[in-house]
């Protein structure tokens, strides 16, 4: 291989993994608005470390992803409320709850006015990302192939959830 062949080939695979990498996040003006978008509840980064345990941290702070199959709340068929674990605002109810199969708690409509939503264009698709409107916390995204009656499943880490039993 000549001078020639090893620049061509080394600008070639500078170009593809430049690619690669527009496409695992490329930013938008709505992204760059829910980074700046403030919320009842703001803490400290230190602060959030404190209260949160390092896998809510990860989820409800960076936009982490438990892994599927894994929280205790997938198997929560009680009568009750799902709150944000972040600052407790009631996000989701029992009785919109259902089984996806995904690994992940799934439901087909949040309670009114407790999440926000934001387009996430990660790993090059295009999703909607819902976070608790009072801290901004990620819970998870929201896809159009859910149950009747909104056609929605609201895919959520149950890491970012804490669930509350109804009182009888």
């Amino acid at each position: 291989m000549n001078r020639r062949e090893v620049l061509w080939t080394g600008a070639a695979a500078a170009a593809l993994l430049g690619g690669i990498g527009a496409l695992w996040r490329t930013g938008s003006p709505e992204e760059a608005n829910a980074a700046t978008e403030t919320f009842e509840v703001a803490r400290t980064d230190a602060e959030w470390k404190k209260l949160l345990t390092p896998e809510q941290y990860e989820v409800l702070r960076h936009e982490g992803t438990e892994y599927p199959f894994t929280s205790p709340l997938l198997n929560e068929h009680r009568k009750g409320t799902f709150a944000c674990a972040g600052c407790d605002l009631a996000v989701y109810s029992s009785e919109t709850k259902f089984e996806s199969g995904t690994g992940w708690p799934s439901f087909w409509q949040e309670i009114p006015k407790a999440i926000g939503e934001h387009k996430d264009t990660t790993l090059g698709m295009m999703r909607t990302e819902v976070h608790c409107r009072r801290c901004g916390g990620h819970l998870g995204h929201v896809f159009n192939d859910g149950p009747a009656p909104t056609g929605l499943r609201h895919c959520i880490n149950g890491v970012a959830l804490t669930f509350h039993p109804a009182t009888a």
